[in-house]
């Protein structure tokens, strides 16, 4: 009679972080929806800013794919540009640039083909490529280009002087105006609360070319939540952090001192980089938290980094740092925030 063999060591299963269900929905398939999603806001950049913004984004784009390209030949491997990872990230760095870099100095052509080379290739492929990287790619070329030519990546055109000639003329943002000036020099260029407003929601104001109609980003970020590619925990938690942080620290009073409850929400949501951040940077796929509650306080945590560069920091925008801080923790976040297991019944006494 044959010896009864020993029980074989058990293995330990390891599940990697929900979800796990299935769909008809693919990488190549997402990735051009958010392109496409973000069209509203490019086409809002060039009718403000013209062929100057055209020729900035136009040479992100294709600078990027470019990259991805060449570098998918060199290590031999099948070239991965048909998945629209590379063309959206290099659409949403050419969104966060400024217009003027296209008319400052013809040598400042190569800014954004630098830029898209530290995205792809060093924040993305040298991580191990799509799905590998820590942070996002397009916001690490733009940090990369902020700390290395931060005069041209902070010289704003005015939205009008694309068409009215050569020369162009530069202006400061409304946040770098509040930062610098006070709301005080913010209601002298625009008059009052509400024409500001106006100017916010529609584009007409300098900024980046894709950050500066509110609208805009908001009709291509109500599209991703309509399609179900993005869910609204980050963008809401980012968005409501903000909009509460500032009213309650964001406001001086009459003599020009601190005041509680005195900050203009509605201002600091519109402007900047905010919406482009949370609608379309911060939900990055592979960036942040994939649990619900974890992409919560992903989303307050990114939004309190925002107001504290905002409001107290050197920079008039701390968006583009927030999420970059914030993506460090992501796999911490998915950790440390636990979900109730499926089917998890709780034994009674």
């Amino acid at each position: 009679m044959a010896a009864i063999s020993e029980p074989k060591r058990q293995q330990k299963l390891i599940v990697s972080v929900s979800p796990h269900i299935r769909s008809e929905v693919t990488v190549p398939k997402i990735m051009w929806t958010v392109s496409a999603s973000l069209l509203p806001a490019l086409v809002m950049g060039l009718y403000f800013f013209g062929p100057r913004a055209l020729g900035v984004v136009g040479l992100s784009i294709a600078s990027a794919v470019g990259f991805e390209h060449l570098m998918d030949r060199a290590m031999g491997k099948p070239s991965t540009i048909s998945d629209g990872s590379a063309f959206l990230t290099g659409l949403l760095l050419g969104l966060t640039l400024p217009a003027s870099l296209w008319s400052v100095s013809p040598f400042l052509l190569y800014v954004p083909v630098l830029g898209s080379l530290f995205a792809i290739v060093i924040t993305k492929l040298l991580f191990g490529g799509l799905g590998s990287n820590i942070f996002n790619p397009a916001l690490m070329g733009r940090a990369f280009l902020l700390v290395s030519w931060p005069r041209a990546m902070t010289s704003w055109l005015a939205p009008t002087a694309a068409f009215v000639g050569i020369d162009a003329r530069t202006t400061a943002t409304p946040l770098g105006i509040l930062k610098e000036e006070g709301m005080g020099k913010l209601m002298e260029v625009f008059g009052t609360k509400g024409n500001l407003y106006v100017h916010l929601l529609i584009g007409s104001h300098a900024g980046s070319i894709g950050e500066v109609s509110a609208l805009a980003l908001l009709i291509g970020g109500l599209y991703l939540l309509r399609k179900g590619y993005i869910s609204w925990h980050i963008p809401v938690s980012f968005l409501a952090t903000v909009g509460i942080v500032v009213w309650i620290f964001g406001g001086k009073g009459p003599a020009g001192h601190f005041a509680l409850f005195a900050g203009d929400p509605v201002l600091h949501l519109l402007s900047g980089g905010l919406l482009l951040g949370a609608f379309f940077m911060a939900t990055d796929y592979v960036t942040s938290p994939q649990l619900r509650n974890a992409q919560i306080v992903f989303g307050i945590g990114c939004g309190l980094l925002t107001c504290l560069i905002r409001l107290l920091g050197g920079f008039p925008e701390g968006v583009m740092f927030a999420i970059l801080l914030m993506n460090c923790f992501s796999p911490l976040l998915d950790r440390a925030v636990k979900s109730r297991p499926f089917g998890f019944k709780e034994a009674k006494a």
